[in-house]
This record gives structure tokens, C-alpha cells and sequence, in this order.
């Protein structure tokens, strides 16, 4: 696999775990909305850290999208589990959530995972 592949893998990984926390950060300044309100939904995506969280979540599936171009599922979304990673360490020092040793011990078990999936081919002809 080419570096350019491997770039793609990880903009997959950063572009989805930074969208999700800009997206988390939006929220909770907002507070709770409710799908019977769609004027509040709107106003949910006016706010700044909503709207580069989902910015960063188009940028995510196009990358997505593009690795799936020339890879398998099986592989491109595996490989993709350090956004667990990312995403949980976004949370425990950006926003200062608890996350428990079983929680730490799910994320290390799924981040293993990408060694076993690494060894077969990317994609299947």
C-alpha cells in the first residue's frame, strides 16, 4: 500500500474523530433539541463549533469514500479504530469525561483488532 493510501487511512481516523468533538463541543453549549422543534435544529447548525464539526464530517466522508474506492470494508473500516483512540482522549483531557478502565480496555481490544486486519490485502480482486 502506497503512502498516499496510508494518508487517506488516517485523514479517515483524524477528519472523523476532530468532527465529532467540534460536534460534541456545539451541543453542549447548546443544550438539549429536540426533532419535534426544527427550528432548533437549525439554530444547532448555526453555531460555530457545529458547523465546523460538520465541515470536518464531509471532509471525513470523502476521505471515507475514497478508501473504500480501492479497499475493502473489511479493511478500510477496522483501520480506521484509531478514532476511537483519538476520540477518547479528546474527551478525557479536552472535555474531562470519566471514561472507565472497561471502556479503555473496549478501545484497546478494538485498536488490537487493526493488527489481525493489516495482515491480509486491502482489497480483494
Amino acid at each position: 500500500m502506497t503512502f498516499r493510501k496510508y494518508l487517506v487511512l488516517a485523514g479517515v481516523a483524524a477528519f472523523s474523530s476532530a468532527g465529532d468533538s467540534l460536534l460534541a463541543r456545539g451541543m453542549k453549549d447548546i443544550g438539549g433539541i429536540s426533532l419535534h422543534h426544527p427550528a432548533s435544529l437549525v439554530l444547532a447548525i448555526l453555531n460555530p463549533w457545529v458547523a465546523c464539526g460538520i465541515l470536518l464530517l464531509l471532509a471525513f466522508f470523502a476521505a471515507y469514500t475514497s478508501a473504500l474506492s480501492w479497499a475493502d470494508l473489511t479493511y478500510v473500516l477496522p483501520a480506521t479504530s484509531l478514532g476511537y483512540v483519538l476520540v477518547a482522549l479528546v474527551g478525557k483531557f479536552a472535555f474531562h469525561e470519566t471514561i472507565s478502565p472497561a471502556r479503555w480496555l473496549g478501545i484497546a481490544l478494538i485498536t488490537a483488532g487493526v493488527g489481525f486486519v493489516r495482515q491480509g490485502r486491502p482489497y480483494n480482486s
